[in-house]
């Protein structure tokens, strides 16, 4: 268990799509519009680990049509968020408070991280391979013992994620300066249309 903690939050700290949306939204929401993203996040990786403990995921593996389904809708997806980005950033920047949460937008903020990460089967194959290197030989019960490390992966990356938002949120005054946000959106529509495309690229 210890291992896999420590493997798993090492995953999750590496730079990625998820780091990014989360540093963007907690930019324009505050420190609520990071959790937020972050908390859909983790739903979009839960929905795969628990497929993955339940064998769901395997039919990813074992057919390229359901792949393919899936990477085409994800690359969409992530096309349009970063397209959207780009566009806020030519707009003019306003104050840098940081304005309240609606509950429209909260689900915005909500659907970006879990959009992200649960239409992306990179994600999906990530744990059909990941998880099972932690499984005891000798457990009685591997699908338990699997949603156990799923719901500590998750545990993990809203901490992780928590504690990230809070020190943009920190930083924000400076970073919501009208050319620093315009640069941040840029920089975040360029590297989505970079995961998009490589997870276009990628083979079944």
């Amino acid at each position: 268990m210890l291992t896999f903690a420590i493997a798993s939050l090492v995953l999750i700290m590496m730079p990625g799509p998820d780091q990014a949306l989360v540093t963007r939204n907690a930019l324009v929401g505050g420190r609520a519009g990071g959790l937020l993203t972050a908390l859909g996040g983790m739903l979009g990786t839960t929905v795969h680990a628990g497929a993955a403990a339940l064998g769901l995921s395997a039919l990813l593996v074992t057919s390229a049509t359901a792949f393919t389904a899936l990477k085409i809708v994800g690359v969409v997806y992530l096309l349009w968020l970063a397209l959207s980005m780009l566009a806020s950033s030519r707009r003019p920047q306003g104050e840098d408070a940081t304005p309240p949460v609606e509950t429209q937008v909260a689900w915005k903020y909500l659907r970006h991280g879990f959009l992200s990460n649960a239409l992306n089967p990179k994600v999906a194959l990530f744990f059909v391979t990941f998880l099972p290197q932690f499984l005891s030989s000798s457990t009685e019960s591997p699908r338990a013992e699997a949603l156990l490390l799923s719901a500590v992966f998750a545990l993990l990356y809203i901490s992780w994620f928590g504690l990230y938002a809070t020190a943009v949120e920190r930083l924000g005054h400076w970073l919501r300066q009208p050319k620093v946000s315009a640069r941040i959106e840029q920089l975040t529509g360029i590297g989505l249309i970079a995961v998009a495309a490589r997870l276009a690229t990628s083979s079944h």
